[in-house]
């Protein structure tokens, strides 16, 4: 699909959004008792599921803790169903590899891991359907389960996608739109501070069309705080009121 084709005459995307509409976003969190902390998350047709273990003692080797902070380990999967693809996905490929490093980063800019030193933190994701956006759906359900697991952050962290058509930046990329080969960026971002996590960009672009992809992936990140902001006070009443029973 060429660039130009993203965006109809009246400017809307095929799957009937305008160019700073975002997928609709279902999340819950506490989807796992044996977890620490676990949350699913829906972005239009992205499916991701996140749990967490820890803080707790780091295991393997005593030389893999660090004396001032926790150690975060993150593992990203993707479902073997999760596409139309049928081929085999093995757990250690080099893209899974590629984003379980993406998240470590992004979660060790976020989680107060000073207050832990010497321990280790867990986090696992996995795309169970992939339509575009998977780092971000895995961050944002990463969230959400870290914050269900308690451990204290410098703020949420909430990840998008945005692109452009022709220069009209759009949010928030569906994968046919991620597989129309146009530049793409991924931001995670501290929303309260705007901090930035994580930015990546597939291809050069000038000045005035990168601020205006990344203008519209803050506005996205931004969107995003507020729903999961919602889900997380939601699940703070239903803990309260089974701690009340």
């Amino acid at each position: 699909m060429a660039a130009p084709e993203l965006l109809s005459d009246e400017g809307y995307r095929a799957d009937g959004r305008r160019p700073a509409g975002l997928r609709k976003v279902r999340a819950r969190m506490g989807v796992f008792a044996q977890a620490d902390g676990s949350a699913y998350i829906e972005q239009g047709n992205t499916k991701a599921l996140a749990v967490v273990y820890g803080p707790h003692e780091t295991r393997g080797s005593r030389g893999k803790a660090l004396p001032d902070r926790a150690l975060v380990n993150c593992q990203y999967s993707l479902a073997t169903f999760s596409t139309g693809e049928r081929r085999r996905r093995p757990h250690g490929d080099r893209q899974a590899g590629e984003l379980a490093l993406l998240l470590k980063q992004t979660f060790e800019a976020a989680i107060l891991t000073r207050l832990y030193p010497r321990s280790q933190i867990d986090i696992y994701v996995q795309i169970l359907q992939a339509d575009g956006g998977n780092y971000c759906a895995c961050v944002n359900a990463a969230t959400l389960a870290v914050m269900d697991a308690g451990i204290p952050m410098r703020d949420y962290v909430c990840a998008s996608t945005a692109g452009l058509a022709e220069d009209t930046p759009l949010a928030d990329l569906s994968s046919p739109e991620e597989a129309a080969g146009g530049p793409r960026l991924v931001l995670a971002l501290l929303p309260a501070s705007g901090q930035i996590a994580l930015l990546q960009l597939s291809a050069r672009l000038h000045q005035e069309r990168l601020e205006a992809a990344l203008e519209a992936a803050g506005r996205a990140c931004r969107a995003l705080h507020a729903v999961l902001d919602r889900v997380v006070r939601e699940r703070l009443r239903e803990v309260t009121a089974l701690l009340g029973d």
